[in-house]
């Protein structure tokens, strides 16, 4: 693991099932992430992705990359484009710093509308050092 790595891109569907079971389980009841009727009435033209969905599918695709041991120091993330259902949104990163064991990455997630998600997550990946693939 060294500065320059790029991670292998992910792709996730955004499907209605996905929005609503991500909202349920971060226990966001805001009407705009299940209910399309009322997110029309407010302007929006569906139902869309929470940030706390979004938080979770960064840090998921992190471990993934680095593995069964790696721990997740921070993830800063930044909204923009909503995920909606239909779009497919694809996250792709790369080492910025490595320090040690641990690893900065800058994620970046876009959809057919721009950037869903922009940030930065730092990783500790017990055994791999910087220099190390």
């Amino acid at each position: 693991m060294k500065a320059g790595d790029e991670l292998a891109p992910l792709e996730i569907p955004i499907t209605r099932t996905l929005i609503v079971a991500g909202a349920v389980a971060s226990r966001d009841y805001q009407d705009v992430h299940h209910d399309a009727e009322i997110a029309r009435e407010k302007g929006s033209p569906d139902i869309f992705m929470n940030i706390l969905t979004t938080n979770g599918l960064v840090g998921r695709y992190i471990t993934d990359h680095f593995g069964p041991t790696a721990r997740l120091r921070s993830v800063r993330i930044r909204l923009g484009a909503p995920n909606y259902p239909g779009d497919t949104m694809t996250l792709t990163g790369t080492v910025t710093a490595v320090e040690g064991e641990v690893a900065e990455v800058r994620v970046t997630g876009a959809n057919g509308l721009g950037h869903h998600v922009t940030g930065t997550v730092r990783v500790a990946v017990p055994g791999r050092a910087g220099g190390e693939s």
